[in-house]
């Protein structure tokens, strides 16, 4: 309900940082769920025969596919609808999904069922950045979006960390049988393990509650449920600029971020002789710390430098993250020693993490409450999941099999890999600091 002089006021920090960490909890558990795969590498090779460009495509395109296609049908779903049950629905069914990958039996049947995996989980980043604008005040917006968005990272390290210790549990279990559906491998438990949380993660989202719709276009008709499309296709086509540098940019810095997370594991097993668990657990601990921190802090800097009057300072303190995130992303996987390559990877995580908070804030702050679910969906989360996870992980398993054909090589393919997109991804980003400050200024004849 409105008041008789406006929209009511904002919750409090206590309800708003609540509900923050709900869906961050969230994103964290949908992290696990996709990022298992990634510990899984060598028993896959080994016991179902899949070369590195099948299990990239696993990791990749069939999840990123209809993770991106299905993101806007949603987007606009939440833009009308009630976006925390819209949440519900997609964490039952990625949590499911996770389950039945568990069962799979050869390349098609893995295929589908991260097809089933992405398009569950596609459902809750268009709607959570939609409530999460709602809930918080436009001074905290930047960090508490960034909070949110540390779900990614955390997401990553605690599926190193306890798909690590999964990994180990289920390497000491023998073979299992499942009645009518025949045996399996032993290390295929460790998707039922990770998919069993998304029932108690439904308990949770039950005390999350829908928030008032603001920075509404239609202002004088709170009734009106939906934007047609051809409002919705005007607003990008006027944004174009800032949307599509916002889009490649990030995709270019989505494809150094997941070419890493996939094969980094197996790079150190590769390269220095690890053990996959031990692999894990080193990996896991740097994404959750530096990670995340990484994200806190990039919307920290922009909340920071926005209270200071630049008003560009998300799409600023982007171009400037990635630009510093050149280095050390070439230089980690040529390193001599696994030492080495880990405290120079450090300053690689937090740096290419910073920018991911500021990015779902931009697009917020140019964004009525109408279109964003939408806008999310369609202008950043179709680019950079189908080019960073589509492309990313494929990327680095294509140099490798098919510029070297040594599967030795690949910190090689990781390092080239890392640096074109670094660069990509700065420069593309730093061109989008002009068309964004003009979108800024649309926004205001609308909000005001």
């Amino acid at each position: 309900m409105t008041g008789a002089d406006g929209p009511p006021p904002f919750y409090g920090p206590a309800r708003y940082w609540y509900v923050t960490g709900v869906l961050m909890l969230a994103y964290m558990v949908s992290y696990v769920d996709r990022s298992i795969l990634t510990l899984l590498v060598e028993p896959i090779r080994r016991d179902m025969g899949f070369s590195d460009i099948q299990i990239s495509l696993l990791h990749g395109l069939a999840f990123a596919l209809f993770y991106s296609l299905m993101g806007f049908p949603i987007g606009r779903i939440a833009d009308r609808r009630h976006r925390v049950g819209i949440i519900a629905i997609g964490i039952a069914v990625w949590s499911l999904m996770t389950a039945v990958c568990g069962i799979a039996r050869n390349f098609t049947q893995f295929f589908l069922a991260r097809v089933g995996v992405g398009v569950g989980e596609a459902a809750l980043n268009p709607a959570a950045y939609s409530i999460l604008t709602d809930y918080f005040p436009r001074e905290k917006l930047s960090r508490g979006i960034s909070t949110y968005v540390m779900g990614t990272y955390m997401g990553f390290g605690v599926s190193y960390l306890v798909g690590a210790w999964v990994l180990g549990v289920v390497q000491e279990m023998p073979d299992f049988e499942i009645p009518l559906l025949g045996r399996f491998y032993s290390w295929q438990m460790a998707f039922f393990l990770v998919a069993a949380p998304g029932i108690l993660l439904l308990l949770l989202l039950m005390t999350v509650r829908e928030p008032f719709r603001r920075d509404r276009l239609y202002k004088d008709d709170p009734g009106a449920k939906s934007v047609p499309l051809r409002e919705f296709l005007a607003f990008v086509n006027i944004n174009r600029r800032t949307f599509l540098c916002h889009a490649a940019g990030y995709g270019c810095l989505g494809v150094l971020v997941n070419g890493m997370a996939l094969w980094t594991p197996t790079f150190l097993v590769r390269t220095y002789g690890w053990e996959m668990v031990d692999a894990g657990f080193a990996y896991g601990s740097i994404l959750l710390v530096f990670g995340a921190g990484g994200i806190y802090c990039g919307g920290w800097l922009a909340d920071h430098l926005q209270a200071r009057g630049q008003r560009t300072a998300t799409f600023r303190t982007a171009a400037i993250c990635a630009l510093f995130a050149i280095l050390p992303a070439t230089l980690f996987p040529l390193a001599k020693t696994s030492s080495t390559a880990l405290l120079v990877m450090i300053p690689m995580v937090f740096l290419s993490a910073a920018p991911w908070g500021v990015a779902v804030a931009s697009i917020q702050q140019i964004t009525p409450n109408e279109l964003r679910g939408q806008v999310s969906a369609l202008m950043y989360l179709f680019p950079v999941n189908l080019i960073g996870i589509g492309l990313g992980p494929t990327a680095v398993a294509w140099i490798t099999e098919r510029g070297f054909g040594n599967p030795g090589d690949l910190k090689y393919s990781m390092a080239i890999v890392g640096c074109v997109a670094g660069v990509l991804a700065a420069g593309i980003l730093s061109a989008g600091v002009r068309p964004f400050r003009e979108s800024l200024r649309r926004a205001e004849n609308w909000k005001t």
